[in-house]
């Protein structure tokens, strides 16, 4: 008995998570059916934004090099980055100090904070920061450094030598890919060094990823998904990315 669709694009995105590259041949050896049908799959699954069809076979939908600026960003997902800062804020303790990198994710968690006077803040966003300026009634620590007018943030040596300066109980990371292979990544090769030199400061590190996020790489490495201790995402994270992680032994929380 031949296996649907459905089935048969289970297999083919649970292999694309893992390796970030299939071939139409072994596909078709493997799940028994004709080259054909394997190339209507992969067709259907590029339509829906899944993956990108290459020569014999399919890579991951999303090796992108370039990130859109902040501002465009913030008009993308409104309603998911909401939902997850919603639930990344209510993680925060009494008395706790956090770090927040630079994504229009990350910066939700301010607007569900606004009222946690015993909580300090630390930063390398500007808009970050002038969120906070405007409604957190708690401490802020800005750090400043080298200023990225695009991104609007400050990266760089005098950014990062700020930050080690410090140890936080949480930090809360925004990426532009999460992969099996690469693990998590940046668009920026300063923005992922200042990410990753939070994550160092930091007793949990707590990736923020709307469900467009999964399967993607992007050009600059943070950390593997082993350094993550948990990922907060969207009714929308894919079932597979569900399963990856639990077999990870990574810890998901779905923003309603």
């Amino acid at each position: 008995m031949s296996l649907t669709f459905e089935e048969r694009k289970k297999t083919i995105l649970e292999r694309l998570a893992r390796e970030e590259r299939v071939q139409v041949v072994a596909l078709s050896t493997d799940l028994n059916v004709s080259p054909e049908t394997i190339r209507r799959d992969l067709d259907r699954l590029e339509k829906e934004g899944r993956l990108k069809k290459v020569y014999g076979g399919a890579v991951s939908a999303g090796m992108d090099s370039s990130e859109p600026p902040f501002l465009h960003r913030t008009q993308m997902n409104p309603a998911e980055k909401s939902s997850i800062g919603q639930l990344a804020a209510s993680l925060v303790k009494d008395g706790e100090t956090i770090m927040i990198d630079n994504g229009t994710t990350t910066v939700e968690v301010i607007r569900y904070l606004r009222d946690r006077s015993d909580i300090t803040i630390v930063t390398h966003s500007v808009p970050a920061l002038l969120l906070a300026m405007e409604v957190f009634k708690g401490r802020i620590i800005f750090a400043g450094g080298e200023v990225n007018s695009i991104q609007q943030s400050t990266t760089g040596t005098l950014a990062e030598s700020m930050l080690q300066q410090f140890k936080v109980h949480k930090v809360f990371i925004s990426v532009g890919g999460i992969s099996l292979v690469e693990g998590i990544t940046d668009y920026d090769l300063n923005e992922a060094g200042m990410s990753r030199k939070m994550m160092e400061r930091a007793e949990e590190a707590i990736v923020l990823a709307d469900h467009s996020k999964f399967g993607k790489t992007t050009f600059a490495r943070i950390s593997s998904l082993q350094d993550v201790s948990m990922i907060i995402s969207d009714r929308g994270c894919p079932a597979e990315w569900v399963e990856h992680l639990k077999e990870r032994e990574i810890e998901l929380l779905i923003a309603e």
